[in-house]
């Protein structure tokens, strides 16, 4: 059976390859069902956290989707831009990126806060451009 895959929300694909780089787009912890990964309900009246460490790993795990897509993997990432909805999360999100990426041979990277993004449960996004000899 095929695993299903998340579909984008727009007119853009999740990657694009050109010559040897690799962009994927803007991705978050969207699951393929359209739920969010991350989101935990706390209560019965349905109140919710959202959580920035585990939506931070499903964010990576599925641009490591779409980089395998093209036979390529995190290892192949060389420059990260990462959008939070509150700094406040940036402890939680550098330590499941830290889980992924080495400090020393990893990508560089850029962290910027944002007001929104395109699903109220979305606190992370990220977008990342690889690099591989084709």
């Amino acid at each position: 059976m095929e695993e299903k895959k998340v579909t984008p929300r727009g007119a853009y694909p999740h990657v694009k390859v050109v010559g040897d780089f690799i962009f994927i787009s803007g991705t978050s912890s969207r699951r393929p069902d359209n739920t969010i990964a991350g989101v935990v309900i706390i209560d019965e009246m349905g109140t919710k956290k959202l959580d920035a460490y585990l939506q931070t790993k499903a964010v990576l795990e599925n641009i490591d989707r779409n980089l395998q897509t093209v036979g390529a993997s995190l290892k192949d990432v060389v420059d990260v831009s990462s959008f939070l909805v509150n700094m406040n999360d940036f402890a939680d999100y550098n330590k499941a990126y830290a889980e992924f990426f080495n400090k020393e041979t990893g990508p560089t990277r850029t962290t910027v806060a944002v007001h929104q993004l395109p699903h109220p449960d979305l606190v992370v996004e990220i977008k990342v451009t690889a690099y591989k000899k084709q």
